[in-house]
């Protein structure tokens, strides 16, 4: 026998390791509840938009939704270095992934970030409806449409564009729950593995009309960081946030906790972009946290 034999591992032993130790990773994150997971997408989810808006007097708004798109890209590609499957599921989430994130960006552009934040609820609010089977349920979306309606203080005359590319958005990201919960608890690319995939077929979706736009980020490495920064922010911590709350919350209970997204917009635009709210809008932002609050998780999401 060589020396040393003995202590070189074989390489089944190094693929049993390495499967443990991805175990142990996957307990640790599914013994987080996965409401703490959903906070944690709420507030990136607005955050880095709103640095996003400091990005536009540089670059234009498709350009830093490109920009946006591609750092995710780029980061899940080498987190996760996922398989190369074909899946009608997933060419279509990053369909929507591209268009979703660049209509946002141009709504945002012309509309404080509240106001956009509050009409991209309205369709979710139709997939809690599905989902609410009780009569606190049913109050719960009364509360939190009551309060999504006065927080949707949109001036259409004065920006009729910005409205449709609010509206547009709305339809995507009640698209995106979809299929991100399908994504989530798919057999054949689940997770975040599913949601790389996604990440780079969108990014190559949206390369024709966003690369263009993005070319003043890669002559200057500051702009570019910054760019990347909002990257991070906006579509690797939320969305991976988003997939491990999916995965253990149903549809309904997901869509109606999507409900705190115009009350965090409304905060952080405050806090980033000075956009002060009227006391209407502040209204609303109680009444859509009062119908959070009323809203019960089905029962199978309280184990």
């Amino acid at each position: 026998m060589r020396p040393g034999f003995r202590d070189s591992p074989s390489g089944a032993s190094r693929a049993f390791e390495r499967s443990w130790s991805c175990a142990r990773r996957v307990s640790r994150l599914e013994g987080v509840p996965p409401y703490l997971y959903f906070v944690v997408s709420a507030v990136f989810h607005y955050l880095g938009p709103a640095l996003a808006v400091l990005l536009f007097a540089r670059i234009d708004a498709l350009g830093v939704a490109w920009l946006r798109i591609l750092t995710a890209a780029v980061v899940f590609a080498v987190w996760r270095r996922p398989r190369l499957i074909p899946s009608r599921l997933l060419i279509a989430w990053g369909a929507v992934l591209a268009a979703m994130n660049s209509v946002f960006y141009l709504a945002i552009d012309r509309l404080p970030l509240g106001t956009v934040a509050a009409i991209e609820f309205l369709p979710v609010i139709v997939l809690a409806a599905v989902a609410a089977r009780t009569r606190r349920n049913v109050l719960a979306l009364v509360a939190a449409a009551g309060g999504v309606a006065l927080l949707s203080d949109v001036r259409l005359v004065a920006e009729p564009l910005g409205f449709v590319f609010a509206a547009v958005n709305a339809v995507l990201f009640a698209l995106y729950i979809v299929l991100g919960h399908r994504v989530a608890r798919s057999s054949v690319v689940p997770g975040i593995d599913g949601l790389a995939l996604s990440m780079m077929i969108a990014a190559l979706m949206a390369l024709p009309f966003g690369v263009g736009p993005a070319l003043p980020a890669f002559t200057d490495p500051a702009l570019l960081a910054a760019a990347a920064g909002v990257g991070l922010c906006s579509s690797v911590i939320p969305y991976v946030a988003d997939q491990l709350a999916m995965a253990r919350l149903a549809r309904g209970t997901y869509a109606l906790m999507v409900s705190l997204l115009p009350a965090v917009a409304t905060v952080i635009g405050v806090i980033v972009l000075a956009q002060v709210p009227s006391p209407a809008e502040i209204a609303g932002v109680l009444l859509v946290v009062a119908g959070v609050a009323l809203g019960s998780p089905p029962r199978e999401d309280m184990a």
